[in-house]
């Protein structure tokens, strides 16, 4: 009997060794990815600051600047090309609300009983707000 328990012992004892080295390889397994992403993480972050150093030299004003003078043929604004308000067209007038206008000219003719569906002759219309506009 004494025989089988210390079997029984010793098989126990290597299946805990054996499970303890997976997780121990494991534990090891996650330790490098780990490792590997922060490494990945700081080359990222390097290349998006190598990217930010870019872009702010691409923006400098001054080479906007003398691009802008090499390739666009501006002129400086002439005086003439200057306007005040008063140059400017009337704003539209548009009717706020076209259903009591309509009622008020049905009225205005001189139509008593107005039939669901039906349109006098002769009613002027409301004004449309124009195409595009507010």
């Amino acid at each position: 009997m004494m025989r089988f328990l210390n079997i029984l012992v010793v098989a126990a004892l290597v299946t805990a060794a054996a499970y303890v080295y997976r997780i121990k390889y494991e534990a090891t397994r996650h330790g490098e990815q780990v490792a590997k992403l922060r490494l990945e993480i700081t080359r990222e972050r390097e290349a998006i600051a190598e990217l930010k150093a870019q872009w702010a030299q691409l923006n400098s004003p001054d080479r906007l600047q003398a691009l802008a003078e090499k390739h666009l043929r501006l002129r400086p604004l002439a005086i003439n090309q200057l306007h005040d308000l008063s140059g400017l067209p009337d704003k539209p007038v548009i009717d706020p609300d076209p259903i009591g206008s309509m009622l008020q000219a049905m009225e205005a003719g001189g139509e008593g009983g107005i039939t669901t569906g039906t349109i006098p002759g002769g009613m002027p219309l409301p004004q449309r707000r124009p195409a595009g506009g507010r």
